[in-house]
């Protein structure tokens, strides 16, 4: 008997897109859609160019920092610091790896929770990959520890303004209202996604040995033997961060929840710390200079997403910069630095094409003018489903819902106004209508096809979407289980905002 064949990823995108191109003739309300496949394809991509030039600029400059083999070398020290660590008896029975593991997706799920992270863990995934691999863990590990970690922290966030900022203000409730009950959820749900990647990748983890002779490998475009190029780069960059200290550390504030602080003070810490340990990083090797560019990208990207409200043009503007300082550095000419960027943009093309078919989805449902139908008889077939089945088939419709528009603000747009009222009719509180929401809007981001994110993330790691689907949906379906158990005591408890 013939071993069933799982399509291609465009061809189950392109096959959900039919799906939902038919419903437009069958729902009740809805405009035909069936005509309009293709051209939905072409608005998808003009509605993603945002994010698919990101996913280019991103493919290219990492490439470009790769093939500098800065990173081989900086993972090849770090597994030598970590076999020194592991001499310590309390590091040893803990395990160095655990600890990477915990850290990071502890670190990303924070990232997650407050300010929303997602398109960014593309280019995270990428740093953090060849990381895992070094301790002896799989793909699958590298991708939980960035993209799995920020999406369950985005599952279960505190501040999000891209969730709860929105769903609450359409719910009419205070902004971050109920704080206290969600920083108690997002530590469950973290917990538990910690235990479960931590059994995973020590149930697959292979050992890794490390001999002397596994040097960093050269190619034809390595790095340059002379620092000339690298000083140069060095000395531009800490003045032009000095320079823009003093026109815009001020504007630096930091919003968590309703309340901001200003801290001009922390471009200015990032500064020194460059010049400082970039100094020494170039004394070592070119190639740690390089290692420490991105390091402090990374860093300035955090500090622009959270204190100057950076999204993906600015982003953008950053890691080209590094493409190029980069390059630079490493001694490569004009030509050269272009030839590795094209390399790294034509390698991460596929992901860039998946955001733009899966986005194709999404104009379907909305031109089609379904999803309110789908929702007003979902929302009605509640009543005298009792509080607990009311709450739970919320939760469901807002999951199912999610597969489809993965787009936290606009589902919120399209639910909360028939949700918010619909709970006051059957005595359950809006807070936990907006959990509902968040919850339902999380957890299915991490298996859902029409997701871009998931596509690019998976297109990066080089993972195929259906050995993902079939690693992933035991853990998936533990999460939405979770947060339903998470839902009951909105119910039964008198919990602070709700």
């Amino acid at each position: 008997m013939a071993k069933l064949k799982v399509p291609n990823t465009y061809v189950i995108i392109f096959a959900v897109l039919l799906v939902c191109a038919v419903a437009t003739w069958l729902v009740p309300g809805g405009e035909p859609q069936t005509w309009q496949v293709f051209s939905a394809l072409y608005e998808g991509f003009s509605q993603q160019a945002g994010i698919i030039a990101f996913v280019l600029i991103i493919g290219g400059a990492f490439w470009v920092v790769n093939s500098t083999k800065a990173v081989d070398e900086g993972i090849m020290k770090f597994i030598s610091k970590v076999q020194n660590l592991e001499r310590h008896a309390l590091v040893r029975k803990l395990g160095v790896g655990n600890i990477v593991i915990t850290l990071v997706m502890l670190l990303f799920g924070l990232f997650g929770a407050v300010f929303g992270m997602s398109e960014e863990t593309i280019a995270f995934v990428a740093v953090v990959i060849p990381l895992a691999r070094s301790l002896g863990y799989d793909d699958f590990v590298g991708v939980c520890m960035v993209y799995v970690a920020a999406h369950v922290g985005f599952a279960g966030a505190m501040l999000n303004p891209f969730t709860i900022g929105i769903a609450q203000g359409m719910a009419e409730l205070p902004l971050f209202s109920g704080i206290e009950y969600r920083i108690f959820c997002w530590v469950v749900l973290m917990l538990i996604a910690v235990i479960f990647v931590l059994w995973y990748a020590n149930k697959t983890r292979k050992p890794v040995v490390i001999k002397e002779e596994d040097n960093v490998k050269t190619s034809d475009s390595d790095v340059s033997s002379s620092k000339v190029h690298a000083w140069i780069c060095y000395a531009a960059l800490t003045i032009i961060l000095v320079l823009f200290s003093i026109f815009y550390a001020s504007d630096c504030v930091i919003k968590l929840g309703e309340s901001s602080f200003e801290t001009p003070w922390l471009l200015w810490v990032a500064t020194g710390l460059f010049a400082v340990i970039s100094f020494f990083a170039l004394w070592n090797s070119v190639r740690m200079f390089i290692l420490n560019m991105l390091m402090f990208t990374i860093l300035f990207l955090v500090i622009g997403a959270m204190g100057y409200g950076w999204y993906l043009s600015e982003i953008c503007a950053l890691f080209m910069a590094l493409a190029i300082a980069a390059g630079f550095s490493a001694g490569y000419s004009a030509d050269t630095i272009a030839k590795e960027f094209i390399a790294g943009a034509k390698d991460i093309f596929s992901a860039a094409l998946i955001i733009g078919f899966a986005a194709g989805i999404i104009v379907i449902l909305k031109n089609g003018q379904v999803i309110d139908t789908m929702l007003a008889s979902m929302a009605s077939a509640l009543e005298g489903t009792g509080r607990v089945g009311a709450l739970g088939s919320m939760y469901g419709i807002q999951t199912f819902i999610n597969l489809f528009i993965p787009s936290a603000s606009a589902k919120a747009a399209v639910t909360m106004p028939i949700m918010a009222p619909f709970a006051d009719m059957i005595n359950v509180s809006r807070q936990a209508t907006v959990l509902a929401f968040q919850f339902g809007d999380g957890f299915t981001n991490m298996i859902t096809p029409c997701s871009g994110v998931l596509m690019a993330v998976l297109s990066v790691a080089k993972i195929p979407y259906e050995k993902w689907v079939k690693w992933a949906w035991k853990f998936i379906l533990l999460m939405v289980a979770i947060g339903f158990l998470l839902l009951l005591p909105t119910l039964f408890l008198d919990l602070p905002g709700f």
